[in-house]
């Protein structure tokens, strides 16, 4: 039950906080210079979703169309450059910064605290990590899809720009990062004693509707398959925290 050692004044607690924040940010800038320097591969990643060719519409049977990017600004490319490949960066060294931070924080906690707390860091990082990729896989095609070929007259031309365009997929991917928490954010509140399953499995039918209006924000579109599809891995999500509140 006993805590780690971890005496030491404020300012050494402080200053050894300040050593991690600067190993962390060493690193994060090390991943996006690399990535920075592959830019080829990266934006063949980034703007995969924007080809008829890629794998989820053809797995979907969606037919193929073409969608152009524009760029309007004289530095505005060179600037999403630098977006992507730093998002990048943090994104290949989040393992690392999670395993930093978590380091510093594990002698202030008892050791009854610790593995339950491994337990809570690992999968609110692996939910986030799948939560990103469903949006890749997912969400983002298909929202690209519709509005990016979606207009109101044969004569107006939709010309799409790569700021719109990365800003929207970064966006989408942090969001549904957070929306996969679900699970972890329920069995958190289940070990607290706050929620219960019965409640969960009985207010069933409201959270439909909740996530029927959450996907319909996520993915605007009046394709009602678009929204199924959108809509159901949320759902999923929604009864696997009623089985995970269940056996907690």
């Amino acid at each position: 039950m006993s805590k780690s050692d971890n005496s030491g004044t404020f300012w050494e607690h402080l200053d050894e906080l300040r050593n991690v924040i600067l190993r962390v940010m060493a690193v994060t800038v090390v991943f996006a210079v690399v990535a920075f320097a592959f830019k080829e591969p990266l934006f063949q990643v980034v703007l995969a979703p924007s080809k008829g060719d890629f794998l989820t519409y053809r797995v979907l049977g969606i037919p193929d169309f073409h969608l152009k990017l524009m760029n309007t600004g004289l530095t505005e490319q060179f600037m999403i450059h630098m977006k992507v490949a730093l998002y990048c960066g943090l994104l290949l060294a989040s393992p690392y910064v999670i395993y930093q931070l978590f380091g510093f924080v594990a002698p202030a906690l008892y050791d009854n605290e610790r593995r339950p707390a491994v337990r809570v860091v690992t999968a609110s990082y692996a939910m986030f990590i799948i939560g990103a990729a469903v949006n890749y896989l997912l969400v983002f095609p298909l929202t690209v899809r519709f509005l990016g070929t979606y207009q109101v007259s044969p004569d107006v031309t939709n010309m799409l720009t790569i700021q719109s365009y990365a800003d929207t997929l970064i966006s989408m991917s942090l969001v549904l990062g957070v929306v996969f928490e679900l699970p972890v954010v329920s069995w958190l509140l289940a070990l607290m004693g706050i929620l219960k399953w019965r409640q969960m499995a009985h207010f069933r039918r409201h959270a439909i509707i909740v996530i029927l209006i959450v996907a319909a924000i996520i993915t605007p579109t009046t394709d009602a398959f678009t929204l199924f599809v959108v809509a159901l891995p949320i759902w999923l999500l929604y009864e696997l925290s009623i089985l995970i509140v269940r056996i907690t």
